[in-house]
This record gives C-alpha cells, sequence and structure tokens, in this order.
C-alpha cells in the first residue's frame, strides 16, 4: 500500500510592518518591502504539499508560535526580532527553545556570519583567497588607520551595506579619519570597522541552496555591473544604492549572468563549499568575492541568510539556472525539510 504524503504546517516568519525599520531612509516599510511579501505569498501558493501561516506581529510572535507550533518555520525574518538586527540570531534561539525546526542558519551561524573579521580569519585558514585588511576597534584613541591606501572601510559586523556610503573608499589618512570618526557615531553595535584593500575588478557572488550531507545546486554566479555609474563614484554596494531612490547608485547599476572559465568558477565554488562547511551555515547562502589587479577574486563577504525577495540576487541566480521563485523557494524548503529529518508521511 501507497502511503500518502502529508500536509506539512510551515510557518513564515517576516519582519513586523508595524513597527520602525532602521534600515529604510524613512525608517519604515515601504513599497518595496510590502510587495517582496505579496510576491512571497504568490510564490508559495504555488506549491503543493504545505499550508503556510504567516507571521509578522512581533508583539505576539512568541506566544503565536508556542501555541500553534508549525512543523517547521520558513525564517525569512532576516530584520531582527522587532526589526532589529542585533535580535537576528535571538529568531532561531527561540524556535530553538520551542523544538520548531527551521531553514537557514542557526544563531551560531549568523553570529559568525556577520562579523566580517572572524570570516576572513577562517577563509585564511582554509587558503582562500582574501583582501589584506585591518580590524578597528572605533572606541580607540587613536584609531587605527589603513596600512595603504587606497581603502574601503566598512563596518565589521551587520549586513545590507549598512554603514558603506561613497565616501568609505578613503585615499590618504585625513579621509581615513574623517570616516572611521564618522562610523563610531553611528552607535554600531559592536563598535567595529574593517579597513580592506580597495578591490577594482570585477565583484561577483555565488549562491547555493542545499547542505553538506545532501549536497548543493549551485547556481550561475552574478557580476555586478558598474558600467553606468558617475566615475567620480566608487564602484562599491552601497546601503543608499539598496534604500535610497534618490541615490545616484540607486538605477546605475546593473546585475548580469557572470562568464567565468571553468578554472575560475571552480575555484570560487570551492571556496563556497568550505566556507559554508566551517561557518555552519544551512540550507543556502551567498558569498561575494572581487577582483584585485592580477585578475584573482578574494572573498570579502558571506551572507548567511540572503535576500529572499523576488527580484534579490538569490532569485536572480535562480531564474538564470532555470528556477522559478517558487522553484527557488520550494528547493529551500526541501533541503531544510530533509536536514531536519522531518516525516511527510
Amino acid at each position: 500500500m501507497t502511503q500518502s504524503t502529508r500536509t506539512l504546517d510551515i510557518g513564515v516568519l517576516l519582519g513586523d510592518p508595524r513597527l520602525p525599520y532602521p534600515y529604510a531612509i524613512d525608517n519604515q516599510f515601504g513599497y518595496e518591502e510590502i510587495e517582496a511579501v505579496r510576491q512571497l505569498q504568490t510564490a508559495l501558493d504555488e506549491l503543493k504539499g504545505y499550508r503556510f501561516t504567516y507571521y509578522d506581529d512581533h508583539e505576539r510572535l512568541i506566544d503565536d508560535l508556542r501555541r500553534d507550533k508549525p512543523d517547521l518555520v520558513l525564517n525569512f525574518c532576516d530584520t531582527g526580532f522587532r526589526n532589529d538586527w542585533d535580535l537576528e540570531r535571538n529568531i532561531p534561539a527561540f524556535l530553538e527553545m520551542l523544538g520548531i525546526p527551521y531553514t537557514g542558519a542557526d544563531p551560531m551561524g549568523i553570529s559568525l556570519g556577520t562579523d566580517k573579521s572572524i570570516v576572513r580569519a577562517l577563509a585564511v585558514s582554509l587558503d582562500i583567497p582574501v583582501p589584506n585588511e585591518t580590524f578597528v576597534d572605533l572606541t580607540s584613541d587613536p584609531l587605527t588607520l589603513p596600512t595603504a591606501y587606497p581603502s574601503l572601510i566598512k563596518p565589521n559586523g551587520g549586513g545590507g551595506s549598512f554603514g558603506i556610503t561613497e565616501d568609505c573608499v578613503v585615499h590618504d589618512v585625513a579621509e581615513a579619519q574623517t570616516y572611521l570618526k564618522w562610523l563610531a557615531d553611528q552607535n554600531l553595535y559592536p563598535p567595529e570597522a574593517i579597513c580592506q584593500d580597495f578591490l577594482t575588478g570585477d565583484e561577483y557572488t555565488v549562491g547555493m541552496i542545499g547542505n553538506p550531507a545532501s549536497g548543493f545546486t549551485v547556481l550561475p554566479p552574478l557580476v555586478i555591473d558598474y558600467s553606468r555609474l558617475d566615475k567620480n563614484l566608487p564602484p562599491i554596494l552601497t546601503h543608499s544604492s539598496k534604500a535610497d531612490p534618490e541615490s545616484p547608485y540607486w538605477d546605475k547599476l546593473g546585475f548580469r549572468q557572470a562568464e567565468l572559465d571553468d578554472v575560475t568558477r571552480g575555484q570560487m565554488v570551492d571556496a563556497c563549499v568550505k566556507l559554508f562547511r566551517r561557518l555552519g551555515f544551512r540550507d543556502y547562502s551567498r558569498i561575494d568575492f572581487r577582483c584585485g589587479a592580477d585578475g584573482a577574486p578574494r572573498m570579502i563577504d558571506a551572507n548567511t541568510n540572503p535576500t529572499w525577495y523576488w527580484d534579490g540576487k538569490m532569485a536572480m541566480m535562480s531564474g538564470w539556472a532555470g528556477y522559478s521563485y517558487a522553484d527557488m523557494l520550494r528547493m529551500i524548503l526541501e533541503t531544510a525539510i530533509e536536514r531536519s529529518g522531518l516525516n511527510r508521511h
């Protein structure tokens, strides 16, 4: 007799549109965030074998999850609890306390992945090329300065290019001191920054869905096209390029499928798999690289729970691989279900 497959109850955990959203220029969810949720709901409706319940009211979140206890949570709350990035790791910690399986990284994976200095140190231990870097304690006096110029200065923690502006590429001591002092006034937690070699070559990102035990689906790598950007602006992904329609970066950046030789692609994929394992990532990830003057890619960032938006880089790369947005979501769910050992019968 053939066993029937039961419908799984999936809780979809999102940021809270009722609360302030510090990442946005106007401190609230806007059209992009609201449209992303609408597109998510439409895509999830296409998936068979699941029953979806959405959780975005953080005032009631703990009680609602404890009461409903879904089979699995699709953790897309990348804004953090109460839209506080510093509390992003608290969401999976709470789910573990309730015994509810979830997609994406655990608290330790998030903690490691958001500390850029630690990610770089682990990459070095794995023989993965990285840019030269100096760590800066923003509470120190005097502040540690870059050892070479030009240098790119950015917060050591967080994500979404927060704290990265068109002035973060510095060319001398005076510019470095000015930018580091500005960062020190931004109330970063932790109050840390890094100074890296400013790499001027192509910038790539590699997305993967899967886990070490089950294997990975490696999506076609993406390259960022800066050709339409004002030549007087540094070719970087600033916070304003993602959040401010008035920014000179806003509609000037393009994203296209990278054309890579097999050796270069293989080196980046190998680095991604090594870092995924070492950082304890789960289910999906996106890791960024940028080439130096020698044309060799260097790892610059690891995104543990990359943006799930319908028009984000993961969805774009999935499309190049022939997967629809709904397919991408299904793959993330299925790999988490397999990892969690959920019984579907």
